[in-house]
């Protein structure tokens, strides 16, 4: 996958609500709308419509909220975290982060690939701090089955570096308020 520049959109356009389908949480990502799944403790994930199954999903867009990060200090905490995730269930295959600027905090992004007997699973995530608190950004692409290492391979070629463009540009995710009243899972 190719190292990119980040050329990152003001605040504002960062925090726009996106729009509403159907009375549910919608949010576009490349070209595909993602509708609201699931949350709990301040993750929430979101699919196609078409890929409804939590259990089988392909893609997903997940966005965790760290209520407690509030300084680019603890966002880098979170990154070196969610990369010893991915180090523990599968191969990092990049990690980077945007220097801080006076207008905008640092940014901080890694993709793996995570596996399992069953799947394989492509995750890129991109750490933010969105009004002042930390918020991790997912974008993952699933594919299910024994021995698809060259179908993922396959697909890394094909799409990871435009998963990668889209994630590091992407600005249409809901405000935190929205993701708060989001109705939370029991399991």
């Amino acid at each position: 996958m190719a190292m990119l520049g980040t050329a990152l959109l003001p605040l504002q356009t960062l925090l726009a609500e996106p729009a509403r389908a159907a009375g549910s949480l919608s949010l576009p990502f490349r070209s595909k709308t993602y509708v609201h799944r699931w949350s709990k403790a301040g993750q929430h994930e979101f699919t196609p419509p078409d890929d409804a199954a939590l259990t089988r999903w392909r893609d997903m867009l997940t966005l965790n909220v760290h209520g407690s990060v509030h300084s680019g200090e603890a966002l880098a905490e979170v990154a070196n975290s969610v990369v010893a995730n991915y180090k523990q269930h599968g191969k990092v295959l990049q990690t980077r982060s945007v220097l801080r600027s006076a207008t905008r905090p640092a940014e901080h992004f890694m993709a793996a690939v995570l596996g399992r007997p069953d799947f394989l699973e492509a995750a890129f995530a991109r750490c933010v701090l969105v009004e002042n608190t930390g918020l991790v950004l997912v974008a993952s692409h699933r594919i299910h089955g024994q021995k698809v290492g060259p179908t993922m391979s396959e697909w890394l070629a094909a799409q990871g570096s435009a998963t990668e463009q889209a994630l590091m540009a992407w600005s249409s995710w809901p405000g935190l308020s929205s993701l708060q009243r989001l109705p939370q899972s029991g399991s």
